[in-house]
């Protein structure tokens, strides 16, 4: 059986292409072949993986009525076991879902199965907060002059409906980062994933479902990114927006979503930075892992390499040894650690942005090389700051090498650009590390570490460009998909 056969068998043994369970939710009276279809390609073979039906404007429109028709009112006990029961139907289903994720996005397979455990640990948290007693309670006699009461803190769903919007870059778990606190919070939620990748949505609602999801608290619609998310913004129920994707949509929907509760991601530009007394082994390690994984598709991805100008030439060095043995290729096959790109237009992208930084200086040190939307692991080097290459987000696997002297010009060189994500410091001296988490303008500062760890607890998100400072991570996306209602009672004597 050949790969394609093999992706197609795959897709075809979770899915009914045309007729997802996660589609048929909507409640929608489909006339019998008259939905337009979106094709979805792997884009290793460049071959049609299925199709899935194109919502229109009026049926996402249908959709939220739907939502809105239902009075979500499962108990924490209910809602904690559908998320539990559904962790339990990823992880027996493992092997098949990662290889639906590879086949239609192109991640290798290694990349593949760690998204579904992060899926299955996104599930299983959110399960755990559904439990915990999320109000707080205050005595009134703590000021003058003191009162027989006490105040109490409750959080509670909100009364209209969550529209999501999630990228490509990672088909399943972003979605998990949406779904988990909405269901975690008795919410309903209407979610359109990237035309891209909707296969592993559709998935993820159709396993909630068979866990005992009432179908109108989830509803995934897969259609034309303009008229779907036009229509979501333009009904009054809506209440919230939840975006993660690129700066100008989410600038977009943010001018238009007018009085409503808005959480955006939106990318980011991080930095490794790695000083005079790092461990070089551990550091150029880091930079591969993070560079190169997710094929570089990731808001976390390390984008820029700040190397202390001393120890330049032996990072350096190292970091083009490790990218010579990263393999990539065929994503299902288990010998490469990458896959392609998301397609072939995105790789033509980012080797047109390598040519200009080499045309302005820069020196290639490895990689560069495109077929279709394969695009090899590329280091350069003599990297300026004011290079596109780095100014702005390249979203893929480029390891461009910038050099610098000083903490004070690193952090300035870091903070340059109009992203403020998350950070990575290669460094042991506490002074330096202490000016670096002070003096970075970003979320997160993780210390001989990627700048893309993190737990799905964890708060998570960033500033400037990055996002609003609202943050992921399910305590804090629960927090954000809740009003706070505060009330007071009578208690013991005056």
């Amino acid at each position: 059986m050949s790969r394609t056969e093999a992706a197609e068998a795959c897709a075809k043994d979770l899915i009914v292409t045309g007729q997802l369970g996660a589609l048929r939710s909507c409640g929608l009276k489909r006339g019998a072949g008259r939905t337009p279809e979106i094709p979805v390609f792997d884009p290793y073979t460049g071959e049609r993986l299925g199709a899935v039906p194109c919502a229109s404007a009026e049926e996402v429109r249908q959709a939220v009525d739907w939502a809105m028709a239902y009075p979500a009112k499962l108990t924490r006990h209910q809602r904690a076991s559908v998320l539990e029961g559904c962790a339990r139907k990823v992880r027996e289903r493992m092997e098949p879902i990662a290889r639906l994720i590879s086949a239609e996005s192109g991640l290798s397979i290694h990349d593949a199965r760690y998204e579904v455990g992060r899926v299955c640990s996104v599930l299983g948290f959110g399960a755990q907060e559904v439990l915990r007693d999320d109000g707080q309670t205050f005595s009134c006699d703590l000021g003058v002059p003191t009162r027989a009461r006490k105040v109490f803190t409750q959080r509670f769903p909100l009364q209209g409906v969550i529209a999501a919007i999630t990228p490509f870059n990672h088909p399943m778990n972003q979605v998990a980062h949406k779904v988990v606190p909405s269901i975690a919070s008795n919410n309903r939620m209407v979610l359109k994933p990237s035309e891209k990748v909707p296969f592993s949505a559709m998935l993820l609602a159709d396993l909630l479902y068979e866990a005992g999801l009432p179908e109108p608290m989830l509803q995934i619609l897969a259609g034309e990114p303009g008229e779907v998310v036009d229509a979501l913004l333009a009904h009054p129920d809506v209440e919230m927006i939840t975006f993660t994707g690129g700066v100008a949509v989410g600038k977009a929907i943010a001018q238009r979503a007018g009085y409503r509760k808005l959480v955006l991601e939106l990318g980011g530009n991080d930095p490794l930075i790695v000083m005079d007394d790092a461990d070089l082994e551990e550091a150029s390690t880091l930079a591969v892992l993070g560079s190169y994984r997710n094929s570089g598709q990731r808001c976390t991805a390390i984008k820029r390499m700040l190397v202390h100008a001393s120890i330049a030439e032996d990072f350096t060095a190292r970091l083009v040894e490790k990218t010579r043995a990263f393999a990539c290729g065929d994503p299902m096959l288990e010998s490469n650690q990458m896959g392609t790109v998301i397609d072939a237009g995105a790789a033509k992208r980012i080797a047109e942005r390598v040519e200009e930084a080499i045309a302005q200086g820069a020196q290639l040190l490895h990689g560069h090389l495109r077929e279709g939307a394969l695009y090899a692991p590329t280091v350069l080097d003599r990297v300026r700051p004011e290079m596109r290459v780095v100014r702005e987000e390249t979203f893929g696997p480029v390891s461009p090498i910038i050099r610098f002297r000083t903490v004070h010009e690193a952090i300035a060189i870091a903070n340059s650009t109009a992203f403020g994500l998350s950070s990575a410091v290669c460094t042991n001296r506490l002074s330096d590390i202490d000016r670096f988490v002070h003096g970075l303008h970003v979320g997160t500062v993780n210390v001989r570490e990627v700048p893309g760890y993190r737990l799905e607890v964890t708060p998570f998100g960033g500033i400037k460009d990055s996002g609003l400072g609202y943050k992921e991570g399910v305590q804090e996306a629960i927090r954000s998909f809740t009003h706070l209602k505060t009330y007071s009672l009578p208690w013991g004597e005056a």
